[in-house]
């Protein structure tokens, strides 16, 4: 592994392989609170690497401040996702079988960092998180990821990032032809078990 921009976890899969699982938590988090996700999902021929965000936040890390100050943050972080998945890309991994996985401010940013990446990736998967812009992200997104795989989840009972704003955001993209797969879940600002099992296998379709 080269030297990357961002601390990290990396988990390496059971079997040669250069699919790659890149994860991104949330506000207050670090990549060890995400160190369930690879053993729970088992998927032998997977790599894993967990990303810490760039800021420091009390005990972990955010990828950017809070609104309204959020700007600099998204666009710092940005910049620095794209050094960090050129270098797994450059000849370590493969795009094309890669995942990119995130929750709360993690999942802003597989949408405001994924859609706009030079790279198409196989699957890109944002959980209880928001869009930014979501009529710029239209307007500055790599077209050629609008018919990627993409997967957006979020829970009615969200206490952070409510439901129906996250939802209508969502809605934007679907109307400007960006093909988004929305589930809900009657879940608060969290990850439930019966989501991760349909992640499980919306990343490894039978």
């Amino acid at each position: 592994m080269k030297n990357l921009p961002l601390t990290h976890i990396f988990i390496p899969s059971k079997v040669p392989s250069k699919k790659l699982m890149i994860i991104l938590h949330g506000r207050g988090d670090t990549a060890a609170g995400f160190a369930f996700l690879p053993p729970y999902l088992d998927i032998d021929e997977m790599n894993y690497i967990l990303l810490d965000a760039p800021n420091d936040f009390l005990d972990g890390y955010s990828w950017y401040d809070l609104p309204p100050n959020q700007h600099e943050g998204i666009l710092h972080s940005r910049a620095i996702l794209t050094q960090t998945l050129d270098i797994l890309f450059e000849e370590q991994f493969n795009a094309k079988e890669s995942f990119l996985f995130g929750f709360s401010q993690g999942s802003l940013l597989v949408f405001e960092f994924g859609a706009r990446y030079h790279k198409v990736l196989a699957g890109y998967i944002g959980i209880s998180g928001y869009i930014y812009e979501a009529q710029t992200l239209l307007e500055e997104m790599n077209p050629e990821v609008k018919k990627a795989r993409w997967l957006c989840t979020h829970g009615t009972e969200d206490e952070l990032l409510p439901y129906d704003v996250s939802k209508a955001q969502v809605d934007i993209l679907q109307e400007g032809g960006f093909d988004v797969e929305f589930i809900s879940y009657d879940k608060s600002h969290t990850i439930a078990d019966d989501e991760l099992r349909m992640i499980e296998a919306w990343i490894s379709p039978k």
